[in-house]
């Protein structure tokens, strides 16, 4: 299945994804030093996000999200890609600070964790 979104940070990706359908905080529920979910009582609690395409609907809160997204980027536990229902400042920046490919606009609910997944600029192919 072929989608076509809105690019935030353009680039290309391939992988496997990992889907939530609550919203995510990279600022206190994700560790930045090993990428796995923190978070009490959210769907993906002890899963990594480490070199996977997350899908998620959108981010949620503190600023200094963007520069954990950052860090974890630096140390290699960031998400590869990230695909957004409808982005935030706050994921945005981090994803565009980190240059990881990024898309948003895109229904969400078409993924399963587990889907292969082709992200090239605002076009994303799920398989």
């Amino acid at each position: 299945m072929e989608l076509k979104g809105r690019i935030i940070y353009k680039g290309k990706a391939q992988g496997q994804a990992l889907v939530t359908s609550m919203p995510i905080s990279f600022y206190g529920g994700v560790d930045p030093n090993t990428g796995v979910v923190l978070e009490k009582d959210h769907e993906l609690q002890g899963q990594s996000v480490k070199g996977k395409i997350l899908v998620f609907p959108q981010g949620k809160g503190s600023t200094v999200g963007s520069y954990t997204l950052y860090r974890m980027k630096k140390s290699g536990t960031a998400p590869i890609a990230m695909i957004n229902r409808e982005t935030e400042t706050i994921v945005a920046v981090g994803a565009i600070i980190s240059e990881i490919p990024f898309v948003d606009k895109i229904d969400v609910v078409k993924f399963k964790t587990g889907n292969k997944v082709v992200i090239e600029n605002d076009t994303v192919v799920i398989f």
